[in-house]
């Protein structure tokens, strides 16, 4: 396929082999791959029986077996090649939308080839930076594509759009003297089989919680330690060093430190409700106005924003970490979200 992300992601990786075709298992060059003892295979495949790849990644080296095509197609070369289908199943979940703007996704948690093999690699690497740059002539096809849908259907479609008005953020996005944007990482276990209700066998507690004051940028950042086991996938979701969350000040010291800096009046800002709800589900004091930097996003565009990160990238801010790991990122692009809303610009055109 001219837009097919599978033959792009193979030439971005020296040691991969593309295999072409349908009935393909008893092709010479995937029985080797089948029957490596070494290096056995897995497959990144969706759905019931299938184990979070980042929760809980195969131990020891592995050979990642990824099906491209349509979904339909997908799923006959499955079904017609028993052996693939019998591996061991992992899948993903992506922290943000696919960006194959170009198609459309049957969920929102489905991705393109090349963006799937980009994830499960960074997982399975332990390394998510690594293969980021696999993005650039993917992102680059797709931009193209992009430009020339806006040559062809451009006109009509900026007569559309300029007739948009952009709906009003809340009014506490325009008064900056109280608003405080905060974000927060968690310990979290996956759900457990072995479990009736499938729950996991902990729940999910806070680690890191960041935050800014706006007005002044006085700024609040705490690693801490978890009471329960550390989940095996914490490091990589937190960008935290095992060492570094377990290491952390008592939840006593920093429910203290951060109860000192937060004001009753303040206004508390947040992508989601995920990091507040775990904080105060734990105890932490948390001031009475709350205002969801995603839906306020939504509103702003009138369609859904994907990540934070996405919605950045749209009105074009690259903002440098506001602290340690993902939080650091996280705060940052919350604090780039709520800034370009309290401008009160008008819509995007």
């Amino acid at each position: 396929m001219p837009i097919g992300t599978a033959r792009m992601a193979a030439a971005c990786l020296p040691r991969s082999t593309l295999v072409v075709g349908t009935e393909i298992e008893d092709r010479r060059e995937v029985r080797a791959v089948l029957d490596d003892p070494a290096r056995p295979a897995i497959l990144l495949w969706p759905g019931p029986g299938a184990r979070d790849l980042a929760l809980e990644p195969p131990s020891g080296p592995v050979t990642l077996v990824v099906v491209d095509g349509t979904w339909a197609l997908a799923k006959k070369l499955v079904r017609i090649n028993p052996r693939i289908a019998s591996l061991p199943r992992y899948a993903l979940s992506p922290d943000q939308p696919s960006r194959y703007q170009i198609r459309s996704e049957p969920r929102v948690e489905c991705v393109s080839t090349l963006e799937a093999i980009m994830y499960a690699l960074g997982i399975l690497e332990g390394d998510s930076d690594k293969f980021q740059p696999m993005l650039a002539p993917f992102l680059a096809m797709v931009q193209t594509q992009l430009e020339h849908e806006e040559r062809m259907h451009g006109s009509r479609l900026r007569r559309r759009l300029r007739r948009v008005k952009p709906r009003p953020v809340p009014l506490s996005l325009r008064e900056p003297g109280a608003l405080v944007v905060i974000a927060g990482e968690a310990n979290a276990w996956p759900r457990s089989a072995q479990a009736p209700d499938r729950r996991p066998p902990h729940p999910d507690e806070l680690v890191q919680w960041l935050a800014i004051r706006v007005a002044d940028g006085a700024r609040f950042e705490a690693i801490v330690a978890p009471r329960n086991p550390l989940s095996p996938a914490t490091s990589a979701h937190t960008r935290l060093a095992d060492e570094v969350v377990l290491g952390g000040i008592a939840w006593g010291e920093f429910a203290a430190r951060w109860r000192s800096f937060v004001r009753d009046d303040d206004v508390i800002c947040g992508w989601g409700h995920y990091a507040a709800t775990l904080l105060q589900r734990q105890g932490g004091h948390l001031p009475g106005a709350y205002v969801d930097l995603r839906s306020a996003a939504m509103r702003w565009l009138r369609a859904k924003p994907g990540s934070a990160e996405m919605f950045c990238e749209r009105i074009g801010a690259a903002p440098a970490p506001l602290g340690q790991g993902r939080g650091g990122q996280r705060l940052a692009n919350a604090l780039a979200v709520t800034r370009h809303l309290m401008a009160g610009s008008a819509a995007p055109s």
